[in-house]
């Protein structure tokens, strides 16, 4: 039966261990779209698209979870809280946040579903060694474990668990209520997530190991510019051999009225 509204909070929970949902990173309306059609079940937005009257409209029924880039982000807890406050009066149904757990601690207190980081932190890697895989060894992946039980215990909804071996998310699915957003963490996790730009093919930066292209989109804009190029050109020739513009293109007026019009021109005598 098609969906006729997002998931709720209460739904994910309840379907913990039953279904793998699945999320998609969108950056633009066609974008999110395509995931609306195609039956992703959540999407990772900017908020700037979420503050959009349309995003409703065009995405009726995926769950949206809005984020910022860390160090774009708000610097206060109350900062924080006032931003998520403004997304889930927008419609978000959860948001990201890789703050403190202080500044988790106080949107959950205030009911706001709240998705942290765990695994490989992007804007925290140079305290695990940069970008790769984290939790390989033992010690590593019980800090994982760690960090995902703290955030449980400051009331987060859930985590994305990024780069991390397929084993550790499983077991630590099976070990705490968080929702679990793999990427790259394997099928342990509750959610499967990837950025459009890779499985579009739209990326023409480093393309991530646990990432999957589905398309090249890239090849297809590259052709449509060549087509676009190629009739500006045909446009701009056909102007400077005075093909352009001709009769079809043109209104016509008759005859005899344009001979009146030029008529009274004649008896007109230039300005000095």
């Amino acid at each position: 039966m098609p969906r006729l509204r997002p998931p709720t909070v209460a739904d994910v929970r309840a379907n913990k261990g039953k279904y793998q949902y699945t999320m998609m990173r969108v950056e633009n309306w066609d974008e999110l779209a395509a995931a609306e059609a195609a039956g992703i079940d959540m999407v990772s937005v900017s908020p700037e698209m979420m503050v959009e009257k349309q995003f409703r409209s065009v995405a009726p029924t995926l769950f949206a979870v809005p984020g910022m880039g860390l160090y774009s982000a708000p610097a206060a807890t109350d900062d924080y809280l006032r931003w998520a406050f403004r997304m889930m009066e927008a419609g978000a149904d959860a948001v990201y946040c890789a703050a403190s757990f202080q500044t988790v601690e106080r949107m959950a207190s205030e009911s706001i579903p709240v998705i942290g980081h765990v695994g490989l932190i992007p804007h925290f890697c140079t305290w695990t060694g940069g970008f790769k895989a984290v939790g390989k060894t033992a010690d590593s992946a019980m800090a994982v474990y760690e960090r995902c039980k703290r955030y449980e215990e400051v009331g987060a909804f859930g985590v994305e668990i990024e780069v991390v071996p397929p084993d550790v998310t499983a077991e630590i699915a099976e070990h705490m209520s968080l929702f679990l957003v793999s990427m790259g963490g394997g099928k342990g996790g509750d959610c499967q997530y990837l950025f459009a730009c890779d499985v579009l093919g739209t990326n023409t930066g480093h393309v991530p190991r646990h990432s999957k292209q589905y398309a090249n989109l890239a090849k297809e804009f590259a052709r449509i510019q060549e087509m676009r190029i190629d009739a500006f050109k045909q446009w701009v020739g056909e102007v400077h051999s005075g093909a352009w513009p001709d009769a079809p293109y043109l209104v016509a007026a008759p005859e005899d009225e344009m001979k009146a019009f030029k008529n009274q021109m004649a008896k007109k005598k230039p300005a000095r």
